[in-house]
C-alpha cells in the first residue's frame, strides 16, 4: 500500500508537465520565420532573399553574386538583388528572427522539475550502509499555469521579429537604389565638368596666348586662368564623390575582393515621358507600412504582458514540492523500513508588494505602446503624402530643365557659333556661351537625379523600410562661376 501512495506522489509533479502544450513546429523549424520575411519582401518590391546558413549555402550566394557583378555594369535592380543576398548585416538581421522562435520555443516548453536526493547516516554500522534516504521532486506551479500567456507573448514577439527582418530588408534595398542613383549621378556630374574643362582649357590657353601679344590685359587673364583653376577643383571634387558614391554602393552589395570590379553606367535614365498620379497613397501607406505593423504587434505584446502581469500580481513563486523519506532502524536486533510521503507547498506571502506598482507600470507601458502606434499612423500618412508630392514636384522640375533650359542654352551656343564665324562675336564670348549650356545640362541631370531619388522615396513612404536622404551622395556640382559662365 505504501509503494502506491509514494507513486502518486513522486508522479504527481511529472502528471504536470505532461499536460504541457504542445510546441508548435514552426518554432523548431531551422529557418523559422524566415519563409515568411522572404514572401512578404518578394510580395513588396519583387526581389528574392535568402537565409545562408551553411558553408554549402554561402558558397552558392556567393557564386551567383560573382556571376551578376564581376565585371559587369550594373543596374539599379541588380544592385537591390545583390544587397539582399550578400549583405551580412542583413544576414544578422534574419538570424535575430531565429533567435526569437528559440524564446518562444523555450517558453513553451515546460519547467524541468527539481529532484533532490539525501542519504543520512552513510556508514551506520548498526544499520548497515545508510541510517535513511530522503527524496523530492520540486515544480513550479505558476510556471505551468501561466505558461499559455507566455507562449502567446513569445509568439506575438516572433511575429514581430519577423516583421523587423522585413523592415530591415526593405530598408536596404531602398538605401541600396538610393546608393546606385548617387553613383550613377556622380559619374554623369564629372562627364559633364570634364567637357566644361576641356573647353576652359581652350579659354585659359587662349588668353595666354592673347596676353603674349598685349591683345589681352592681365586682369583679362587672371579671369579666365582663375575660373579654369576653380574648374579643375570642382572636377577633383566630383571625381572623389564619385569614388565615394561607388564605395559606399560597394558595401552596401557586401562586396569586397575581386568583386569589387564592376561597373556602373555613365549617366542615369532618360525621364519617364509621363508619371501617373499615386490615388489613395495614404490608404497604401497604412496597408502596406511594415513598421506601423510592427507597432501594433508592440501594441499587442503589451496587452498581453498586461495580462500576464495581472495574473501574477499577488503570487510571483508558487512551487509544490512531493517527495519521500525511507527510514531505516534496528528493533531487536532486526532492521525495519519505514517509507513516508511528503508534500510541501512554497509561495511568498504578499505582506508588503502586493503588486500595484508591477501593474501600473504595465498600465502605462501599455498606454505607451498605443501612442507610439498613433504617432506612427500620423508620421506614415504625413510621409506618404510627402513622397508623393515631391514625386511629382521633382519630375515637373527635371522636365523643365530638360524641356526648357537645356534647349534654349544648346540655341544660344549655336547662334553664337554662326556669330562667331562670322566674326560679329569673339573667342570669349563663344565659350562663355559653352560653358553656360554645360552648366545648364548638369543642373538638368542634378534635377534628374532628385527625380529618381524621390521615386526610390516613394516607393519606401508606401512599404516601409526608411526614408533614404536625398543628400546621400552630397550636394550635386556646379559649374564654378567665372569668366562670365552662369549655373
Amino acid at each position: 500500500m505504501k509503494i502506491s501512495r509514494l507513486s502518486l506522489v513522486v508522479g504527481f509533479p511529472l502528471f504536470l508537465g505532461a499536460c504541457a502544450t504542445a510546441i508548435p513546429g514552426s518554432y523548431t523549424e531551422q529557418k523559422a520565420g524566415f519563409a515568411n520575411v522572404s514572401t512578404q519582401t518578394a510580395k513588396a518590391i519583387g526581389k528574392r532573399t535568402v537565409f545562408a546558413q551553411t558553408q554549402s549555402e554561402n558558397e552558392a550566394v556567393k557564386k551567383q553574386v560573382h556571376s551578376m557583378v564581376h565585371r559587369k555594369t550594373i543596374s539599379a535592380d541588380t544592385a537591390v538583388q545583390v544587397a539582399l543576398l550578400n549583405n551580412k548585416g542583413l544576414q544578422a538581421s534574419y538570424a535575430n528572427v531565429g533567435i526569437s522562435a528559440t524564446d518562444a520555443w523555450q517558453q513553451a516548453t515546460p519547467e524541468n522539475p527539481v529532484v533532490s536526493l539525501g542519504i543520512l547516516g552513510i556508514g551506520a554500522a548498526e544499520l548497515g550502509v545508510y541510517r535513511a534516504i530522503e527524496g523530492i521532486i520540486a515544480t513550479n506551479i505558476l510556471e505551468a499555469k501561466t505558461r499559455k500567456q507566455r507562449v502567446a507573448l513569445a509568439d506575438v514577439n516572433f511575429r514581430a521579429a519577423q516583421l523587423s527582418a522585413v523592415n530591415d530588408s526593405l530598408g536596404l534595398a531602398n538605401e541600396t537604389r538610393v546608393a546606385w542613383i548617387d553613383a550613377v549621378a556622380a559619374f554623369e556630374a564629372v562627364s559633364y565638368l570634364k567637357r566644361a574643362k576641356a573647353t576652359s582649357d581652350a579659354g585659359s590657353e587662349l588668353a595666354r596666348k592673347l596676353g603674349e601679344t598685349g591683345a589681352l590685359n592681365k586682369a583679362g587673364q587672371a579671369r579666365e586662368q582663375a575660373f579654369n583653376a576653380e574648374l579643375a577643383g570642382q572636377l577633383a571634387k566630383a571625381r572623389l564623390n564619385a569614388a565615394r558614391s561607388k564605395e559606399n554602393l560597394t558595401k552596401l552589395m557586401g562586396l569586397w575582393g575581386s568583386e569589387v570590379n564592376y561597373f556602373v553606367p555613365d549617366a542615369l535614365p532618360a525621364l519617364p515621358r509621363s508619371v501617373g498620379r499615386v490615388s489613395k497613397v495614404e490608404g497604401k501607406a497604412l496597408r502596406n507600412r511594415v513598421d506601423l505593423r510592427v507597432a501594433k504587434l508592440g501594441l499587442e505584446a503589451q496587452a498581453k504582458s498586461f495580462g500576464l502581469t495581472d495574473q501574477t500580481r499577488l503570487v510571483t513563486d508558487l512551487e509544490i514540492i512531493a517527495g519521500f523519506e525511507t527510514e531505516r532502524e534496528v528493533d531487536g536486533g532486526e532492521i525495519e523500513t519505514e517509507t513516508t510521503p511528503q508534500i510541501e507547498l512554497e509561495f511568498a506571502i504578499p505582506i508588503y508588494d502586493t503588486g500595484k506598482a508591477r501593474m501600473r507600470k504595465a498600465e502605462l507601458m501599455y498606454l505607451q505602446a498605443a501612442n507610439v502606434l498613433a504617432e506612427k499612423a500620423v508620421n506614415v500618412r504625413s510621409e506618404a503624402r510627402g513622397a508623393e508630392v515631391s514625386y511629382h514636384s521633382s519630375y515637373k522640375i527635371a522636365k523643365h530643365y530638360r524641356n526648357v533650359l537645356v534647349p534654349l542654352r544648346k540655341t544660344v551656343e549655336e547662334e553664337a557659333l554662326l556669330s562667331y564665324n562670322g566674326m560679329i562675336t569673339n573667342t570669349f564670348e563663344l565659350l562663355t556661351d559653352v560653358r553656360e549650356k554645360l552648366s545648364a545640362e548638369l543642373e538638368a541631370a542634378n534635377a534628374k537625379r532628385e527625380f529618381f531619388l524621390a521615386q526610390a522615396e516613394l516607393t519606401a513612404a508606401i512599404y516601409g523600410g526608411g526614408a533614404g536622404s536625398n543628400d546621400a551622395g552630397g550636394e550635386g556640382a556646379t559649374l564654378a562661376a567665372g569668366g562670365g559662365a552662369g549655373h
